[in-house]
C-alpha cells in the first residue's frame, strides 16, 4: 500500500513548520519569502502531496461542497436543472454531490442524513414533502437548504419554482380562444402539493374568466405506478368527450402519446394536445406538440445563487423565487371555433 503523505512530511522536506505549509496551502503569503514558497512547492510536487479535504474543512468550517437531492436524475427537467446548478457552482468554486431518490422518501431521508454527515455547506432539494421535520431540523442546526421544482405546503423557507398558475392559465386561455370548451386536465393527485394545485387553479381561472364551468369529469388522473385511472380511449368514447388533453407532466404526456398511437387516434384531427413541460426531440414528432416549457437551467442557477447567498449570510431573509415559463405553439392544437 502506498504510504499516505501527511502535512508534516511536506514540512520536514521543505525545512519549514507545519503552520507555514498550512499558510501556503491556504494562500496566505504575506510574510513568506519567495525561497520558502518555492521549497514548499517543490516538496509538495516531489511527495505528490494531496491535502485532506475533510481535515481542511474541519479547520476552515467549510467544505466548498453542496449537495443536490433529486427524484430522477435522468429526467429531462432534472438533468437540465443539475446542469444549471453545476455551471453556477463551477464559477463559484464549489463542488456538487448529487443524490437520486427514485421517488422514495426513505432514500431521500438517508441522502439528507449522509450529506449532513459529510458537512456539505448547503443542500438543494426537490423534496417529496415527507421529510419536512428532518429538513427543518437541519435548517435549525444552521444548514442552508433550498427547495426547487416542488412546493408542498407553501411553508418552504427558501424555494425556486416556475410560475405554474400563470402558465396553466395562459395555456388554458389559448385553448379556449381556439374554441375548446371541453378541456381535459390530465394530472397527478394535486391535493397535497401546492405546485400541482397551482396548475389546476390556473386552469380554473381561465375557465372562469370565459364563463366556462369546471366539469369534474374533465379532471382526470394518472399515477406513476398504475397509469391512467381512465384510459384515454374511454375518455374519448364518452357521451360528451374532451376535444383536447392538457397534460401536466412529461411522464403523463409520453404515456398519453403511446396510448393514442396504440389506438390509432390522430393528433390533432381526433383530439388536440397541449403539454406542460417540453418533450425531448419534439421537433421530430409526426405532429410537434404545443407546450408550456419551464426554464430548468435558470431554476438550477437561481437555486444555487440563493443557496450560496444563504451560506455566506446566515441571516438572509427567506425568499421565494418564481421563474417565468414560456409557451411554444406548434401543430398539436386544432382550431375548433368554426
Amino acid at each position: 500500500m502506498q504510504k499516505k503523505i501527511k502535512l508534516i512530511d511536506v514540512a520536514q522536506l521543505a525545512e519549514v513548520s507545519k503552520s507555514t505549509v498550512s499558510q501556503y496551502l491556504n494562500g496566505r503569503f504575506d510574510y513568506m519569502s519567495e525561497k520558502t514558497k518555492e521549497r514548499i512547492k517543490l516538496a509538495i510536487q516531489e511527495l505528490d502531496y494531496v491535502p485532506n479535504p475533510i481535515a481542511r474543512s474541519l479547520k476552515m468550517n467549510t467544505t466548498k461542497t453542496i449537495g443536490v437531492i433529486v427524484r430522477d436524475i435522468t429526467g429531462f427537467y432534472t438533468s437540465r436543472t443539475i446542469r444549471g446548478i453545476d455551471d453556477y457552482c463551477k464559477k463559484s468554486n464549489y463542488n456538487v454531490l448529487v443524490y437520486n431518490t427514485d421517488f422514495d422518501s426513505e432514500i431521500e431521508a438517508k441522502s439528507l442524513e449522509t450529506l449532513y454527515q459529510l458537512r456539505v455547506d448547503g443542500i438543494i432539494i426537490a423534496s417529496s414533502g415527507k421529510n419536512t421535520q428532518l429538513i427543518d431540523k437541519y435548517i435549525s442546526n444552521g444548514l442552508p437548504i433550498v427547495h426547487f421544482q416542488l412546493e408542498h405546503d407553501g411553508n418552504e423557507k427558501n424555494i425556486v419554482v416556475s410560475d405554474y398558475r400563470k402558465a396553466a392559465f395562459d395555456a388554458t386561455e389559448y385553448l379556449i380562444k381556439l374554441g375548446h370548451k371541453r378541456i381535459c386536465f390530465l394530472t397527478q393527485d394535486f391535493q397535497s402539493m401546492k405546485s400541482r394545485k397551482d396548475r389546476y387553479l390556473g386552469y380554473c381561472d381561465a375557465l372562469e374568466k370565459h364563463n366556462i364551468g369546471v366539469d369534474k369529469a374533465l379532471v382526470q388522473y394518472w399515477h406513476r405506478e398504475s397509469g391512467f385511472v381512465q384510459t384515454p380511449k374511454n375518455m374519448l368514447d364518452a357521451l360528451n368527450p374532451p376535444t383536447v388533453f392538457f397534460t401536466q407532466h412529461l411522464p403523463i404526456t409520453t404515456e398519453l402519446l403511446k396510448a393514442l398511437n396504440n389506438e390509432n387516434i390522430s393528433i390533432p384531427d381526433d383530439v388536440s394536445l397541449l403539454a406542460f413541460d417540453e418533450i425531448p426531440m419534439a421537433e421530430y414528432l409526426k405532429v410537434p406538440i404545443t407546450v408550456v416549457t419551464q426554464n430548468p437551467y435558470e431554476v438550477g442557477k437561481e437555486a444555487t445563487k440563493l443557496l450560496l447567498d444563504n451560506i455566506s449570510n446566515n441571516d438572509a431573509p427567506p425568499q421565494k423565487v418564481i421563474i417565468p415559463s414560456a409557451f411554444i405553439k406548434r401543430q398539436s392544437c386544432k382550431d375548433v371555433s368554426n
